[in-house]
């Protein structure tokens, strides 16, 4: 089951937030933004440290608990995708690629779309829904 999917632009602002279970507990509108905010912060830290000598991090990709799995892609671009989901849920890395596809078809071929800004897009958020749905959503 997915639980929430975020959009983080580049600067660490929270420009998409959807919730796809009716038990999870709401948050404010500023948790909503800390959360992203923080993430970004801890993202950009874990990708300057690796154990291994000469390899570059690419930060956080996923935080396992025992309730749920956040997951996290970040494109070339520096937007990063993030999936919190129930932790058995298979494949969570395809969902992620999936609604990035779905976020450039809807969203950035968008010519009324300013980069970085909040996303309203009714066909996005309608697609991402089918799309959560169609993987157990």
């Amino acid at each position: 089951m997915i639980f929430s999917v975020y959009i983080i632009n580049k600067a660490g602002g929270l420009i998409y937030q959807k919730d796809f279970n009716e038990g999870l507990a709401k948050l404010t509108s500023n948790e909503y933004l800390v959360l992203a905010g923080t993430f970004h912060s801890v993202h950009a830290i874990t990708s300057k440290i690796s154990p291994v000598r000469n390899v570059t991090s690419t930060g956080l990709e996923v935080l396992e608990a025992d309730t749920f799995k956040l997951c996290c892609y970040q494109t070339l671009t520096g937007t990063k995708f993030l999936i919190i989901a129930d932790p058995n849920h298979p494949n969570i890395d395809n969902v992620l690629r999936r609604a990035y596809d779905i976020y450039s078809d809807y969203v950035m071929k968008n010519p009324f779309y300013a980069p970085e800004m909040p996303i309203r897009s009714e066909l996005f958020d309608l697609n991402l829904a089918k799309l959560i749905k169609s993987v157990g959503g």
